[in-house]
């Protein structure tokens, strides 16, 4: 008989065991597996922003540039993106997307702890997934490419170490919890519903207000405006404004997160506002008594790009067209008439295309998603209320930018002094900052 007991007890456990087993298996293969070609789209995406950063925006803000502070505006640039790099591994990836956390920060995964090759993201398609160490490489990317955006407006003048203390308090206390805010599924302007495809607000509005209450609190550089102060090489910058054009596609088209309908859709309101935006420079320059110039084409391209960004995925082409157009006439009022009559020295316009660009791409999202204008809206989208939610995240995102600024450029200048002595400004930072020159 206890032959018989043991018999039926071990066949028990054999058969809890085998369904135990086959249970397990049936979760495993209900686990989302990333696609290849999601993730060899995202990987290729990453790298095409790294490209916006070193060499295009490196190349475009340097040309921008007199010659004597080439090397000190390309070595600013990359020495931020190469710190944010560093941190966003350490604390950003967890502020900005940790497990843990409310609507306004989160933490967790400090160090990348628990990361690993088998983890996966969630993409914006129920049950498809990338792996997660790319998603932090891309969202990598966005960090670097945001604070050395800021760096537009205070080059010629700020100590290389002011920048990277600035670039250092700037990351923790402003982009890490904005970009939370407006990126992650519990942050607040997340669940207000504001529209934020690639970083019109989180990158675009942030930099570019951020970049104004930089150059008011650092000041004027020594003669402007009496002195002129021509960008030094016209050709650089072009170079690099192609090379931001391109890089751009993995900004936009990357942000659907996968290689399908939706970055088809970012790619060419990519293409189609930029260009828009870019003509429409130069006939606003012929309107205005002055000759079509190449400065005004670039400048036009940059702001086309800005303002599609946040609207890259919600747009339709027709409406991605007229967004450019608006927001390239807008910046180019801002850039020859507002600053100049306001004399604040914005030095490569970073607030003037990216701040204003993005605010004028952040609010007009709310129109072009509208279907009837051939946007990706629902057939139940009112425009009066995305209104309302855009302009609130805007405004909230200005405050926050400027608080934090302010907060980081004190604390750089008790750290470092912050300005460079009328004797390196003079001779030029990159003998005065890093003992060499750009040319020779």
């Amino acid at each position: 008989m206890n032959r018989k007991l043991f018999g039926g007890i071990a066949a028990t456990v054999a058969s809890l065991a085998v369904s135990t087993a086959a249970w397990a298996q049936e979760a495993a293969a209900a686990a989302p597996v990333p696609n290849p070609g999601n993730n060899a789209w995202m990987m290729v995406s990453t790298i095409l922003v790294l490209m916006m950063i070193l060499p295009g925006l490196a190349l475009f803000y340097g040309g921008l540039t007199r010659s004597k502070n080439m090397l000190s505006t390309m070595t600013q640039i990359g020495g931020v993106t190469a710190l944010a790099m560093l941190m966003w591994v350490i604390v950003g990836y967890g502020l900005a997307f940790g497990p843990e956390g409310n609507q306004f920060i989160s933490w967790g995964k400090f160090f990348l702890a628990g990361v690993t090759p088998d983890a996966t993201a969630a993409t914006f398609t129920d049950g498809v997934v990338i792996s997660e160490l790319i998603f932090v490489c891309f969202q990598m990317t966005f960090s670097a490419i945001t604070v050395a955006l800021v760096l537009g407006s205070v080059v010629e003048r700020m100590k290389f170490s002011a920048v990277m203390a600035f670039a250092f308090v700037w990351l923790l206390i402003v982009y890490y919890p904005i970009a939370h805010m407006v990126w992650e599924a519990r942050g607040v302007f997340f669940v207000m519903g504001a529209l934020d495809f690639a970083g019109g607000t989180v990158v675009h509005i942030n930099a570019g207000v951020s970049a104004l209450v930089a150059a008011l609190i650092l000041g004027k550089r020594k003669g402007y405006p009496t002195e002129p102060m021509a960008p030094h090489s016209l050709t650089l910058t072009f170079v690099g404004t192609g090379l931001l054009w391109v890089g751009w596609f993995g900004f936009n088209a990357g942000s659907a997160l996968e290689a399908n309908g939706s970055a088809a859709l970012a790619m060419i309101n990519t293409f189609v506002a930029t260009a828009s935006a870019g003509l429409f420079w130069m006939l606003a320059e012929k309107f205005s008594g002055h000759k079509g110039s190449a400065l005004g084409y670039c400048s036009g391209i940059i702001a086309g790009l800005v303002a599609i960004t946040p609207a890259a995925g919600n747009s339709g082409p027709f409406g991605a067209i007229v967004l450019g157009a608006v927001a390239s006439i807008v910046c180019f009022i801002f850039v020859s008439k507002v600053k100049p009559a306001l004399g604040y020295d914005d030095s490569l316009d970073a607030f003037g295309i990216h701040g204003v660009g993005g605010i004028v791409g952040a609010i007009g999202t709310a129109i072009v998603y509208a279907p009837s204008l051939g946007g990706p809206g629902g057939e139940d989208f009112a425009i009066g209320s995305q209104l309302g939610v855009q302009v609130a995240a805007v405004a909230a995102t200005i405050v926050l930018s400027v608080v934090g600024t302010t907060i980081a450029m004190f604390i750089a200048k008790a750290i470092t002094g912050l300005r460079v002595s009328p004797e390196v400004e003079a001779d030029g930072l990159d003998i005065g900052e890093h003992g060499e020159r750009a040319y020779n």
